[in-house]
């Protein structure tokens, strides 16, 4: 669905991304991480067709950016970090709006206008006017005007700022349900564990590269990420592992972590094998953190 290949862009002053190059297939959701002035809003306005790159290529659902900005358009949504509302104008007139500027027919924009409430639990604040809307709110009614012409792609840059723990769940909720329903969403924040309930792939930006050239596949439904950690040190930690075929994403002499199977039988098995060899295992359990865990494995490191 997204495609880029060795994407620069330069400000005056500075280049900003250096040979940036991913994919991203449809339906999934992408985490775009990385320290602050790495170029994560640069490449998500190139990807939105509103900064053409110096070099490189984007396409979008097959379209250039350079030679297609409107027709992406039409095919994107997309929210940055900071945005407008017209405070005078009610939810309602809000979206409407929203739908008119992205060309939407004029009789397809009541019912367009109604679904995309639906979406981001607006439907019982239609009158309401944005200015009278709670931050989590008005978070919502950005959201619903950037899908408001159905998108196949959306990107949001830090959309659960300034969020209580309540609404950054319903945003959770929201992004999956949009994927769910078909959309491919890129997802830039500084909240990583915000960022794990609903992300499966991460992009790590570092000083406007990609750190390893690709973006990391963080969630995999088969086989998840667990932690296993001992009591004791054990040198031979990792050597055992390995011999009972087991995929080490990092290890030291006290705990590791593993992708494996979510057969109970096979862990079970797992964890006999290693308290028979003298392990002294105190913890082993489905990490809560894959994502934070990779992002903070990879940064520094060096990018591709």
């Amino acid at each position: 669905m997204i495609e880029v290949r060795e994407l620069v862009y330069e400000y005056p002053t500075k280049r900003a991304l250096e040979g940036v190059s991913l994919s991203v297939p449809a339906q999934t959701i992408v985490a775009l991480v990385g320290p602050n002035g790495a170029g994560k809003t640069t490449l998500l306005r190139c990807l939105a067709a509103l900064e053409p790159p110096y070099s490189g290529t984007v396409t979008i659902d097959g379209l250039d950016t350079r030679e297609h900005p409107r027709e992406i358009h039409a095919r994107l949504g997309y929210l940055p970090d900071f945005y407008g509302l017209y405070d005078e104008l009610t939810v309602r007139r809000c979206l409407t709006y929203a739908a008119w500027s992205h060309g939407l027919a004029v009789e397809a924009v009541d019912t367009a206008v109604t679904k995309a409430a639906g979406r981001v639990g607006l439907l019982d604040r239609m009158e309401t006017k944005a200015g009278e809307l709670s931050r989590g709110l008005r978070q919502r009614l950005g959201i619903g005007q950037a899908i408001v012409h159905e998108p196949k792609v959306l990107l949001l840059d830090e959309p659960a700022a300034g969020l209580d723990p309540q609404a950054r769940r319903d945003l959770s909720s929201l992004l999956t349900s949009l994927r769910d329903a078909g959309m491919t969403l890129v997802v830039s924040s500084h909240i990583l564990a915000e960022l794990e309930d609903y992300c499966s792939e991460m992009i790590i930006i570092e000083n406007g590269r990609i750190v390893g050239g690709r973006p990391i596949k963080v969630k995999d439904v088969e086989r998840p990420r667990f932690m296993i950690e001992i009591a004791t040190a054990r040198a031979d930690f990792a050597q055992f592992l390995k011999d009972a075929g087991v995929d080490v994403v990092e290890v030291d002499e006290h705990h590791a972590l593993i992708t494996f199977t979510r057969n109970a039988a096979a862990r079970a098995k797992l964890l006999r094998d290693l308290v028979t060899a003298g392990f002294e295992v105190s913890s082993f359990g489905e990490s809560s953190k894959a994502l934070e865990e990779t992002y903070f494995s990879q940064i520094g490191r060096g990018a591709a």
